[in-house]
């Protein structure tokens, strides 16, 4: 960077600059005497990240370019070229940018001291509505750019966890599905064997009887319970020289070995082998069957809370939105996560809670957000807490998790952008920014209070009248 001479045909230059070329001429004269121009070659910083912008920049030529690394490699989040207004306007906060501003071409910039601004105020009314102007719409388009990149943040998040609670029960159907196939098989073939023996009508009462009790579920067993009853039924088989493979089968139904007793009494040898096997593959089929109808019934589930979490059958406009199904759908979203941790959450909220009056997919947003950055915050085996209430006329809900609080340092700084106490990569420092901002959007209040132990997000939003 370097200072160069102002010049002449510095006013003039203004007065063809895009953003300015409309202000009188006075006003061009006014920056030209308090403006320093300054060259940056290219490569060049312009201003650091995290630290203050000092000058009002009038960009006159050359390529200026904000890029933020937020895990997936930097990407440009803003830009000016010439003819743009940039740095510190009047009017503004003067947020630190959140990352390096630096020249991608050679560029001449025009910079107004912040000491400046006030006198820029009162003498160049043109000049300041122009960069009115120039502040709502780069407000704007950071809003945009920063609500798109955490939705992006969110869906690889909510892509990672829905691919991991769909493999699951998809890997338990197909293992169950080729298993089943050797059932049938050994089903059928074990039909043929005991249609060969040529039991009598009272044998085959005896086979009836323990065919039916075996359809009965068992009791709930604990894992030492379902060890023993394992080992009798294979010792039983044993003794009575049937195939062993039966025995497992066996034991995951509601049969005695009482009734296995009578069995034995009425049929034995080869029959009792070729009885016990049909049994037991008929049992095999279906318990796998069941083991299909689940995973299948899982999947559905999973297939339905991503259709109701995402609304996409909804257009995003304003409705009564019930906040049970919006945050069950939510917790199944994060059910991979949660389990990975081995957290419980907690769900504590009336069957008779109104309605908000809201866009559901946006509200979805807010409670992923929240309740992610909960299962963050809490050691392993820790619990959340979701509940909700009716209170005037409002419909609050709560976040609680019994992590270890936020630092009271740092608890106004929370739904700052870009701010983010997690590594790089972890988290894009715009979920909670995010968060406020639909929740204003909804007319609505959110609130944070923390202690060691405890720390509670409070989301306020009308109800549906």
């Amino acid at each position: 960077m370097k200072a160069l001479p102002t010049t002449p045909d510095l006013a003039s230059r203004l007065a063809q600059h895009r953003a300015l070329s409309e202000a009188p001429a006075s006003e061009h004269a006014w920056l030209a005497a308090h403006g320093v121009l300054r060259s940056y070659d290219t490569g060049e910083l312009v201003n650091p990240k995290g630290h203050p912008v000092t000058t009002l920049s009038i960009v006159l030529a050359g390529h200026i370019v904000i890029r933020v690394d937020r895990g997936a490699g930097a990407h440009k989040i803003f830009e000016w070229r010439a003819g743009d207004l940039g740095g510190l306007l009047p009017f503004s906060r003067g947020a630190k940018p959140p990352g390096d501003t630096v020249a991608e071409e050679p560029a001449e910039i025009l910079e107004i001291a912040q000491e400046h601004l006030p006198e820029l105020i009162r003498e160049c009314p043109k000049v300041t509505a122009v960069t009115v102007h120039a502040m709502i719409d780069r407000a704007r388009q950071f809003n945009t750019s920063d609500h798109r990149d955490e939705k992006l943040v969110s869906l690889g998040r909510l892509a990672a966890g829905l691919a991991h609670e769909l493999n699951n029960p998809a890997s338990a159907a197909v293992r169950s599905a080729k298993l089943l196939a050797e059932s049938v098989a050994a089903a059928e073939a074990a039909a043929q064997r005991l249609g060969a023996a040529h039991l009598s009508n009272a044998q085959l009462a005896a086979v009836d009887a323990v065919r039916d009790a075996c359809r009965k579920p068992s009791l709930p067993l604990s894992a030492m319970e379902r060890a023993d009853r394992e080992d009798a039924i294979g010792t039983w088989v044993d003794a009575h020289d049937a195939n062993d493979r039966c025995a497992g089968p066996l034991a995951e139904t509601g049969v005695t070995l009482a009734a296995l007793d009578t069995l034995a009494a009425s049929v034995s040898g080869d029959a009792l082998d070729a009885v016990l096997c049909w049994i037991a593959s008929g049992c095999a089929v279906r318990s796998l069957s069941s083991e299909i109808e689940m995973a299948a019934s899982r999947i559905y589930d999973i297939v339905g809370a991503v259709k109701g979490f995402t609304y996409m059958d909804h257009a995003p406009t304003p409705e009564p939105v019930d906040l049970r199904r919006g945050i069950a759908d939510t917790v199944t979203m994060l059910g991979a996560k949660t389990r990975a941790k081995s957290v419980e959450i907690a769900v504590r909220i009336p069957a008779d809670l109104p309605c908000a009056h809201a866009v559901g997919a946006e509200l979805n947003q807010v409670w992923m957000n929240l309740i992610d950055n909960a299962i963050d915050a809490v050691a392993a085996n820790g619990h959340v807490e979701v509940s909700a209430a009716m209170e005037q006329d409002r419909v609050v809900v709560r976040i609680t998790d019994d992590g270890p609080g936020i630092p009271p340092a740092i608890l106004g700084q929370i739904f700052d952008p870009f701010f983010t106490t997690k590594g790089v990569g972890m988290g894009t420092g715009l979920g909670l920014d995010i968060v406020r901002r639909l929740v204003q959007r909804h007319e609505g209040e959110i609130e944070v209070a923390s202690r060691p132990g405890r720390t509670v997000f409070t989301v306020r939003l009308p109800a549906e009248k």
